[in-house]
């Protein structure tokens, strides 16, 4: 399970971020997760209960923000939102092999005290 190793690296960013501020506790996080990213969320949400227990983050709540799966394809240059895994132009029907977005794991924001 990468989420767990993922959540640790995440808190430990996090657990930084809020001793540079002189924080006695950690209320809530936001991460963005792509949703090619391969992080499954229920399994990011284990990870953090686990991860929290006996930091200044033990009550915090973790929110979870998707960023969909956005192409530019190379041919006609038509941005889009694939529909499924397969990246096909809705215009050209190319098959894109890159993504703009959608492959993103960032924590974006901390709510401490």
């Amino acid at each position: 399970m990468h989420e767990l190793s993922l959540m640790a690296e995440t808190l430990a960013i996090a657990l930084r971020n809020a001793e540079a501020q002189n924080a006695r506790q950690i209320h809530r996080l936001t991460m963005a997760i792509g949703a090619a990213s391969g992080v499954v969320p229920d399994a990011l949400h284990f990870a953090f209960d686990v991860a929290i227990q006996g930091t200044i983050a033990a009550n915090a709540e973790l929110a979870i923000e998707t960023i969909p799966v956005t192409c530019q394809c190379p041919q006609c240059q038509t941005q889009f939102s694939p529909p499924d895994w397969i990246y096909e132009c809705p215009t050209c029907q190319t098959l894109v092999s890159q993504t703009l977005t959608g492959r993103e794991i960032q924590l974006k924001s901390l709510e401490v005290s």
